[in-house]
């Protein structure tokens, strides 16, 4: 299932970078790795990762500015932010983070079994949002195929003709029709068959 989510690295200190990246592919992870703001910006825009990892402290565009624009930027707002610092650890760094957009904060030093569990919990949203989303669209394409007659409908008792909301009589087959996705083929039931034919069937057993 992991395999299924992909994440980006992002840091400057090359030592985290290939250790985060490592730990998140040994747990099955499909991972990316930047080392800039600009880096780490022009990645999402290329690859479209579920989730960002995202260093604070970089050293041409702070973390909290590439927040900002993954999530006002129409192309990469989907995509989830955490953001990780060892020296922005206060409660006003964190408040920060998220209040433009973060969707986690972790302070470092922080080990491996707690920032899996963090990045797991953070991919059963994610998850639970890809199921969401495709039943969204299952549900949009059925109502879309579907048209009911859900109202009283006049028919004639002696053609069976409907009248429709103008007041004009029409055939049934073309009233449904045009009411729902139903299409008509025409045949003729045995009954029906018997009284329309049974004389040229008399006709033909006596040649």
């Amino acid at each position: 299932m992991n395999e299924m989510i992909s994440i980006l690295v992002t840091d400057d200190e090359p030592d985290i970078l290939f250790a985060t990246a490592r730990v998140l592919r040994s747990a099955g992870y499909t991972v990316y790795e930047a080392d800039t703001g600009e880096a780490c910006l022009q990645k999402v825009r290329e690859k479209a990762p579920d989730l960002v990892l995202l260093d604070v402290v970089l050293p041409d565009i702070d973390g909290y500015a590439v927040c900002r624009k993954i999530k006002t930027d129409e192309q990469m707002r989907g995509t989830y932010v955490m953001l990780l610092s060892g020296s922005k650890t206060a409660s006003d760094d964190q408040s920060a983070g998220l209040e433009i957009g973060a969707d986690g904060y972790v302070t470092r030093p922080v080990a491996n079994r707690e920032l899996l569990a963090r990045v797991q919990a953070m991919a059963r949203i994610i998850n639970t949002e890809r199921e969401r989303d495709q039943l969204i669209i299952k549900l949009q394409k059925a109502l879309s195929e579907i048209k009911t007659l859900n109202t009283l409908l006049p028919i004639c008792a002696n053609c069976k003709k409907i009248r429709n909301d103008t007041g004009y009589w029409e055939q049934i087959e073309v009233y449904i029709t045009e009411h729902s996705n139903s299409e008509f083929t025409h045949g003729i039931c045995p009954e029906c068959m018997k009284k329309l034919y049974d004389d040229l069937g008399d006709e033909v057993r006596k040649s």
